[in-house]
């Protein structure tokens, strides 16, 4: 089914859909710019340049990003309370997952330090740069990572603060919780063994890549997302472990398969549309599933091309150093070769494949059905 959706043909019994409609982006941006106003106001009445920082954050979260956290805890409770529930209620909890999100990019823009994010400068480089051209003491770059890192705690709080005003009954709100507490610390988990794999890149194989994918990206941005939304339903006269159960195969397959085409665009994106430099995971020389590809497939020769010089590492400072451009592409093209890039095409179909074929017998309204069915496909068969 996965394949007549990509190669755009008819499939029975799910009409096409179009993607979510704009208006639920729309109405989450709103959730979140009311809230964030707020907090501007009041960090602004304690100090003006507190209020600096909070404008600063606010407009982190609102600099764009595809909302899919939001999307897909959204279809999740769509899929159990059917297409009249009215959706304000649950919109401040729809917004925390954004505001979650921004938390882990922000950090891990500081671990990776990456210059930009969405095509523009990012929370470090900010703040960086807002050091120096206030001509203040001290370094601007351990400023600027520091200002970020407490930019990350603050969306953290706030999301917790922002969940909180969603009108739920105790029984719900405790669900609710332990389903977005899972989240975060998967989240966390799998970050570490992200930046642990960078520190021993020769010991790591394509089973470790594909667990730190379950739980870096797998899990915050679809599996856990959609059972955020089963469990803002609350009771329902649907059957909930089976639907339960059907969002974790789904939401595993095709978390890992979005990770993967991530690995893709890391390696092989167009700046202009991804909004991060060219071959930036090959310039760190992360263990991605990708590169464990390559070298099962490589033949000796090929492995030897793909081996990373740890001498050629980024200077923390100022994000140079690194292997010269000409050996970034050189280890692209060493990777191609091998075929690594149609073997990760392959894991990405199978794993959308694998999440259609669990919907297809749960208990969900039929609209949510299709569009779950389709951001399979446009979440993992993207260009940036």
């Amino acid at each position: 089914m996965a394949n007549d959706i990509l190669e755009g043909k008819p499939h029975c019994g799910l009409p096409h859909q179009a993607p979510p409609a704009e208006g639920l982006v729309n109405a989450v941006e709103g959730t979140l710019a009311d809230f964030l106003a707020r907090q501007t106001t009041a960090l602004d009445a304690v100090d003006p340049e507190l209020g600096g920082f909070a404008r600063t954050t606010r407009d982190l979260v609102l600099a764009g990003g595809k909302r899919l956290r939001p999307t897909f805890a959204y279809w999740g409770w769509r899929g159990v309370v059917g297409p009249r529930e009215p959706v304000g209620p649950v919109l401040p909890a729809l917004g925390a997952l954004e505001l979650m999100h921004t938390f882990a990019l922000v950090h891990d823009d500081v671990m990776d330090e990456s210059a930009t994010r969405r095509g523009r400068p990012t929370a470090h480089r900010l703040f960086a740069a807002q050091h120096s051209s206030a001509g203040r003491l001290g370094d601007p770059e351990r400023f600027g990572s520091t200002s970020a890192i407490l930019v990350g705690d603050l969306c953290l709080v706030w999301a917790d603060q922002l969940l909180a005003q969603t009108a739920l009954t105790t029984t719900t709100l405790f669900a609710v919780r332990a389903c977005y507490d899972r989240m975060r610390i998967e989240a966390v988990a799998g970050q570490y063994l992200d930046v642990l794999g960078e520190t021993q890149p020769a010991s790591w194989s394509l089973d470790r890549a594909l667990l730190v994918a379950r739980h870096k990206t797998a899990s915050y941005t679809v599996q856990r997302p959609l059972q955020f939304g089963l469990a803002l339903a609350g009771a329902t006269r649907i059957d909930t472990e089976a639907v339960d159960a059907a969002y974790h195969r789904y939401g595993t397959a095709v978390g890992e398969a979005f990770q993967l085409r991530d690995d893709l665009l890391g390696a092989y994106g167009d700046p202009a549309v991804t909004g991060k430099p060219a071959g930036d995971d090959l310039r760190t020389g992360k263990p991605t599933a990708l590169l464990m590809l390559a070298r099962q497939l490589a033949t000796p020769a090929q492995r030897a091309e793909l081996e990373w010089d740890p001498a050629g590492a980024v200077i923390p400072a100022d994000g140079s150093g690194g292997p010269p451009v000409a050996e970034i592409e050189r280890r692209a093209r060493a990777i191609r070769a091998t075929g690594a890039v149609e073997a990760t095409e392959s894991l990405i179909l199978q794993r959308v494949e694998q999440g259609v074929a669990a919907l297809e017998a749960a208990p969900l309204d039929d609209h949510a059905r299709a569009v779950l069915t389709e951001l399979a496909v446009t979440a993992t068969h993207r260009p940036a």
